[in-house]
């Protein structure tokens, strides 16, 4: 009864921070019909500025540390989640104030790189506590392991159920409101954020206590020894890999539905809605039915997954659907926002181990250094996805060799297999945890 009632503070501020992360795609949404149609960027451009925006995600290490290492008012997690929130807030609300004849993609990128960089601070303090509350002493290793995977599996389906949330308002709001409007919106629920969480104590969330207080270059130095542990950089290797090795087309794909096909903004937020349902069922299932698979057995069967939906968008293009009597927007609803938030499912059981290989006093280091290399990843990836539409000759009004490049997409995306050995199995974690804790 007792970690019952614990767990319920933790639960709510994640709760809220997850969700509020999710919801991030309504802005976004926006973000990407106001650069299209209000600066009249192409693919290329857009893409960049999307990937780009991510580079504040690669210095999650640094937020990690910073909040493992520096307290605020006797609390070090609290804080980081406000800061951010507010950061956020205070670049989504002048973005929605400004004339829109003095708003140029310079000024809206330096925007997006504070919001991007309020988010990081917010997601590593969220994902800090995930860690630091799976740690929790039980009566059972069992019992420890089950509460980290839950408490995963809970912030998953918020995060989810933000995003599928934000994609509906946002495909429907797309045609009723202006972007900056929507900008607006989304700034004030961040400042409502912001007020919520700042009366929150962290005493009440109950997470471990370090029995001293690390600095900075202990925490630098901890992080450095943990990373020398080859069941954690090999995992993290690979995992950063079999993302940055796959050109994204997500740009490309994009202006090809709009301005191509014409589908209809509404219909996007719908597919998009799909993807996040995905997401939140594939929580649930995780957590009821597939914590018990290797993580290598089941992170390895969703890369091949994620190649298969790119073939399928490559017969799509092709038009093959078509001729079988498929409607585009018909595919365009049921698969393509499954096929976008796909690579996003092997996070989750990434995430479980990564948590449970984590050594108590370096979760929000080391987390954060997971987030910032799946994040380095992304900008890799995007920079690959404009030189491969380069190279296959896509431009904003030219799509025929999209098909050749999703056939490269999709060869990328199978060749990390080679290497899945690189990810222990669960079973092979859990021994080392013992002969670890024998040693000590």
């Amino acid at each position: 009864m007792s970690e019952s009632n614990a767990n319920n503070p933790i639960r709510k501020v994640l709760g809220l921070g997850y969700w509020v992360q999710g919801f991030r795609c309504f802005p976004w949404m926006a973000v990407n019909f106001f650069l299209k149609d209000g600066l009249n960027v192409d693919p290329s451009t857009l893409q960049l500025l999307q990937n780009s925006a991510n580079l504040p995600m690669v210095a999650k290490p640094l937020y990690g540390i910073l909040s493992d290492a520096v307290y605020i008012s006797g609390q070090h997690r609290i804080p980081y989640i406000a800061i951010g929130a507010l950061l956020q807030a205070v670049s989504w609300i002048p973005i929605a104030t400004m004339s829109p004849s003095s708003i140029s993609v310079f000024t809206i990128s330096i925007y997006l790189l504070l919001s991007n960089l309020g988010a990081s601070i917010a997601e590593v303090a969220n994902d800090a506590i995930v860690a630091e509350a799976g740690k929790q002493p039980t009566s059972s290793k069992n019992s420890r392991a089950s509460s980290s995977g839950e408490l995963q599996a809970f912030v998953w389906v918020a995060s989810s159920a933000g995003g599928i949330l934000g994609n509906l308002l946002g495909g429907i709001g797309i045609d009723r409101f202006s972007p900056q409007e929507m900008f607006l919106f989304f700034g004030l629920l961040l400042l409502l954020q912001f007020l919520l969480t700042i009366i929150v104590r962290e005493r009440s969330l109950n997470l471990p206590q370090s029995s001293t207080s690390a600095g900075i270059k202990k925490q630098l130095s901890q992080l450095f020894v943990v990373l020398k542990r080859p069941e954690i950089v090999y995992s993290i290797t690979w995992f950063a890999a079999s993302y940055s090795i796959i050109p994204a087309l997500t740009g490309t794909m994009f202006f090809y539905q709009t301005e191509y096909l014409k589908i209809e903004s509404s219909v996007l937020g719908i597919s998009k809605v799909i993807g996040q349902a995905a997401l939140l069922l594939w929580g649930v299932i995780y957590n009821r039915h597939l914590k018990s698979i290797p993580s290598r057995k089941l992170i390895s069967s969703i890369q091949v997954l994620m190649a298969v939906f790119m073939i399928s968008d490559m017969l799509f293009v092709k038009g093959v659907y078509r001729e079988m009597g498929v409607p585009d927007f018909i595919y365009v609803v049921l698969f393509s926002g499954l096929s976008e938030v796909l690579l996003f499912f092997k996070i989750l059981p990434f995430s479980v181990l990564i948590a449970q290989l984590c050594p108590p006093g370096c979760e929000g280091s080391l987390m954060a250094f997971v987030m910032s290399a799946i994040a380095l990843a992304f900008i890799v990836s995007g920079c690959l996805g404009v030189a491969l539409a380069s190279y296959v000759g896509v431009t904003a009004n030219e799509f025929s060799g999209l098909p050749n490049g999703l056939i490269i997409q999709a060869v990328c995306t199978v060749l990390p297999l080679s290497c899945s050995w690189c990810i222990p199995d669960d079973v092979k974690a859990k021994g080392r945890d013992k002969d670890s804790k024998k040693q000590q």
